[in-house]
């Protein structure tokens, strides 16, 4: 298999990795030295050419080639077995809905969240349990990584640079999590998004920091979902519509699911229960002009339809803690993109 990358010496993996911070590769953590063998063997777990590309960054003008991407899978810690994942998490990032351009210059600092369902996720051993967003798991921190890396050293989205959000968040190192849904009660995420229960799938949204939250006084969903609610509306922080990721722990989980509470449930009940007044978002700065009568009853919505909050079970089955992540400006601007993850 013939690469088409530059080739550097080093004497040892000390100094390889030295040369990879020099070469400004790494996301400032340690990386592993991407060796020809290791490219291929990254290749060859997707059975791509190293030229074939894999997607077409419109805004940069940038072709993302299978062997930059196992470039950066190497670098990140991946396994080789992780590579249809990460090519499908690329394959999204391109695709006109996301609109990369947007989310990943912004001032705003988001990252790139990546939902992964179907039978790979157990084969992989990803995280859907405790400690969802944390460390600790191997697949989980790779591959959310790897997609950062392609960002940085492949498409040019450089902090200070193209890159430039004013505060950022820890989930622009990795935003990788996988969906428990042997102990969801309704299907995975990727088949409300058209996808078959049997079928792998990655979801990736262009998304701020977690906000978690905990409500252990309720016993019904709309306890659990009032208290979810309250938080949106105060921590959107833009009059944009955009989309939303709400992660259930198993607590509340089980408190939604005994009720018989479908997804749609919960996410008509959201749009209804997140409407702010306009009026209320002159008082608090996010609205320009003085307020009216009329504004205290003109309701703004926080999303454009009912599907744009991502409903996902995952997290500790213990606990009275949940979460919910705003998306990036407006859906407009960057769409919430699933793809299949194909394995040969």
């Amino acid at each position: 298999m013939q690469l088409k990358s530059r080739y550097h010496e080093a004497p040892d993996m000390a100094a390889a990795m030295e040369l990879c911070y020099a070469k400004g590769w790494t996301d400032g953590l340690p990386v592993v030295p991407p060796t020809a063998d290791r490219v291929a063997d990254m290749l060859a777990a997707v059975k791509l050419e190293p030229d074939h590309e894999v997607a077409f960054i419109e805004n940069r003008q940038v072709s993302v080639t299978a062997e930059k991407i196992a470039i950066n899978a190497v670098l990140a810690g991946c396994k080789p077995e992780y590579m249809p994942v990460v090519v499908a998490a690329v394959e999204a990032l391109a695709d006109p809905l996301y609109g990369y351009h947007g989310p990943a210059t912004s001032t705003g600092g988001s990252a790139v969240l990546m939902i992964v369902n179907g039978p790979i996720a157990r084969e992989l051993d990803m995280n859907c349990g405790d400690n969802l967003f944390g460390p600790g798991w191997r697949s989980n921190a790779t591959i959310g990584r790897a997609v950062r890396l392609i960002m940085r050293n492949t498409i040019g989205t450089l902090p200070g640079e193209l890159d430039r959000s004013s505060l950022g968040h820890p989930g622009k190192y990795t935003y990788c999590i996988a969906e428990n849904e042997a102990q969801s009660p309704w299907p995975g995420l990727h088949v409300s998004r058209g996808f078959k229960p049997e079928q792998n799938a990655v979801t990736i949204m262009a998304a701020l920091g977690v906000h978690q939250y905990s409500n252990g006084l309720s016993a019904t969903p709309e306890g659990i979902l009032t208290t979810a609610c309250a938080q949106m509306r105060i921590s959107a922080g833009t009059s944009r519509k955009t989309f939303y990721a709400m992660i259930f722990a198993g607590e509340h989980m089980a408190i939604i699911a005994k009720a018989g509470w479908t997804r749609d449930d919960v996410k008509n009940y959201c749009a209804e229960h997140t409407q702010v007044s306009l009026a209320e978002l002159k008082r608090i700065n996010i609205r320009d002009g003085s307020v009216t009568p009329e504004d205290e009853t003109t309701m703004m919505s926080l999303v454009h339809e009912p599907n744009d909050f991502l409903v996902v079970m995952a997290g500790g089955l213990a606990g009275v803690q949940s979460a919910f992540i705003p998306g990036w400006g407006g859906r407009s601007g960057s769409q919430a993109v699933t793809k299949e993850i194909r394995r040969p």
